[in-house]
C-alpha cells in the first residue's frame, strides 16, 4: 500500500510538475487550486464507501464470503450513482465556486478548462479507486499496486503528449489523468473476472443489499461528512491563500504536493491498521488489536522523522521541480520548514484514529477531526495570516494537528470504540 500511494501521488506529482515547467506558475497556482474543489465533490461518496470497504473487511474476518460478495457488489452500485449525479451536479458551477474561492483573475481560464476536464471523468476516478479500495479490504495490497503501476506510467507519458507536444494547456493534464485511471479500471474489471473469486464485473448480477448499504452508512457517513468538511475547510483556506496572490497560490500548490507525498505513510499505515483492526475484531482477537497500534506506530513515527529530516534539508531543491520562481521557491521554503517539524504529530493522529475507524466508532473522530479545522486552523490561519502573511496560514496547519492528535489520544484512551464492531465473532 505504501508503494501504492507513492504511486497514486505521482498523478497530480507530475501533472504539476510537468504543468509548472512547461505553462508557468500561474497554470501550476490554476490546478493547485481545482484540488480542493475536486476533493470537496468526491469526500461524501469515498467516506461511505470507506465504511462499506469495512463492512467488507469484517465479513472477511469472520470468513461470510456469501455476504463479502454482496457487500461488494453494493459498494460498486453506490460509486456509479454517485459519479453521475455528482458530475451532473457539480459540473455546471464550476466558475462559480473559483470565483467564491477568490481565485486570482488571471487564473480563472485555467482553474475552468482543467476542472470542467476532470469533474466529467468522476465515474472512472470512482471505478478504479473503488477496485483498489475492495481490494486493501479483503487484505490485498498487491493486486492493486499492478494496476496503479500502469496508469502511473500511462499518465506520465500522457502528461509529455498532450502539454508538451500538443499543446493542451492544463486540460491536458486533466485527460491524461482520467484516461490513465479509465484504462487501469477496465484493465482491473478484465483481470479480476478471471482470477478473482469474489470480484465480479457483471452488472446484471449485481445485488444491492440494504442492510450493507445501511452499515456502510451507519459506519461510513460521518467519515464521509467529515471528508466533506475538512473539503469544505480546504476550500476556506484555499480562499486565504487566495488573497495573497498568485505566487502565494502556486508555492502553496506545489509545497502542499510535497507535504503530501511525505505524509503518505503515516496514512497508509493507518489504512493497514484499520483493515487489520477490523479483521481481528471480527474475528474476536481484542488482544492483537492493541499490538498492532503500537507496533505500527513505531514503524510509521520513524518514517516520518526520515521524511522530516529528507524534506527540511532539501526543501529548496524539491519546489525547484515545480518552478525556476525565486520567489515561489522561497515561500514554498518557508511552508515545509513549519510544516513538516510536526509530521510526528500529524503520525500519531492518524494512526489512533484508524484503530477507532477499523472497529466502526467513526462519530468520535469525525467531531474531533472538525473541530481541530474548523475550530482551530481555519480561525489561526485568517488571524495570523493578517498579522504574519502567509507565514501565519503555515503555522495554522501543525495547530489543528496538535489540538487533533491530543482530542484523539483521549478519546482512544476512553475505549467507547471496543463496543462499536459491526460483526459479533459468533455471527
Amino acid at each position: 500500500m505504501l508503494i501504492g500511494q507513492m504511486f497514486q501521488q505521482l498523478y497530480t506529482f507530475v501533472d504539476q510538475i510537468i504543468v509548472g515547467n512547461y505553462l508557468g506558475k500561474e497554470a501550476l497556482a490554476a490546478v493547485g487550486a481545482s484540488f480542493p474543489i475536486i476533493f470537496t465533490l468526491i469526500a461524501l461518496v469515498i467516506g461511505v464507501a470507506s465504511g462499506g470497504t469495512i463492512v467488507i473487511s469484517q465479513f472477511f474476518g469472520a470468513k461470510n464470503f456469501r455476504m463479502v460478495k454482496r457487500a461488494i457488489d453494493t459498494v460498486f452500485i453506490m460509486l456509479f450513482i454517485a459519479a453521475i449525479l455528482l458530475t451532473s451536479l457539480g459540473y455546471p458551477f464550476i466558475e462559480q465556486i473559483f470565483r467564491l474561492m477568490q481565485l486570482p483573475e488571471e487564473l480563472m481560464e485555467m482553474g475552468v478548462s482543467y476542472l470542467s476536464v476532470y469533474i466529467g471523468g468522476l465515474i472512472l476516478f470512482f471505478g478504479y479507486n473503488g477496485v483498489a479500495a475492495i481490494l486493501r479490504g479483503l487484505g490485498d495490497s498487491i493486486t492493486p499496486l499492478y494496476f496503479l503501476i500502469l496508469a502511473t506510467v500511462l499518465n506520465i507519458g500522457l502528461d509529455l503528449l498532450f502539454i508538451v507536444v500538443l499543446g493542451w494547456g492544463v486540460a491536458g493534464a486533466a485527460w491524461a489523468t482520467l484516461i490513465a485511471q479509465g484504462t487501469a479500471f477496465i484493465t482491473a474489471a478484465f483481470y479480476l473476472n478471471k482470477h478473482h473469486e469474489l470480484i465480479k464485473f457483471n452488472i446484471r448480477q449485481f445485488a444491492f443489499d440494504k442492510k450493507v448499504f445501511r452499515e456502510s452508512l451507519r459506519i461510513g457517513l460521518p467519515t464521509g461528512l467529515q471528508h466533506t468538511f475538512v473539503a469544505l475547510g480546504m476550500m476556506a483556506l484555499m480562499g486565504i491563500v487566495n488573497t495573497f496572490g498568485t505566487n502565494v497560490t502556486a508555492a502553496y500548490t506545489a509545497a502542499g504536493r510535497l507535504d503530501s507525498l511525505a505524509v503518505i505513510p503515516a496514512m497508509v499505515f493507518a489504512q493497514a491498521l484499520a483493515t487489520y483492526v477490523g479483521q481481528n475484531m471480527g474475528a474476536g482477537k481484542l488482544e492483537r488489536v492493541n499490538r498492532g497500534l503500537w507496533t505500527t506506530l513505531l514503524m510509521s513515527s520513524t518514517v516520518s522523522l526520515v521524511m522530516t529530516a529528507v524534506v527540511i534539508i532539501f526543501k529548496y531543491p524539491l519546489m525547484g521541480w515545480f518552478t525556476d520562481d525565486p520567489n515561489v521557491i522561497s515561500i514554498g521554503g518557508d511552508y515545509l520548514t513549519i510544516v513538516t517539524s510536526f509530521y510526528l504529530v500529524f503520525t500519531s493522529m492518524f494512526i489512533f484514529g484508524s484503530v477507532m475507524r477499523g472497529a466502526g466508532d467513526t462519530l468520535i473522530p469525525m467531531f474531533i477531526t472538525l473541530f481541530a479545522l474548523w475550530f482551530i486552523r481555519i480561525p489561526a490561519a485568517f488571524i495570523l495570516s493578517r498579522k504574519f502573511g502567509e507565514t501565519g496560514i503555515w503555522w495554522s496547519i501543525p495547530t489543528g494537528w496538535t489540538m487533533g492528535m491530543v482530542l484523539t489520544l483521549i478519546y482512544y484512551k476512553v475505549g467507547r470504540w471496543k463496543s462499536k464492531v459491526v460483526v459479533k465473532p459468533a455471527d
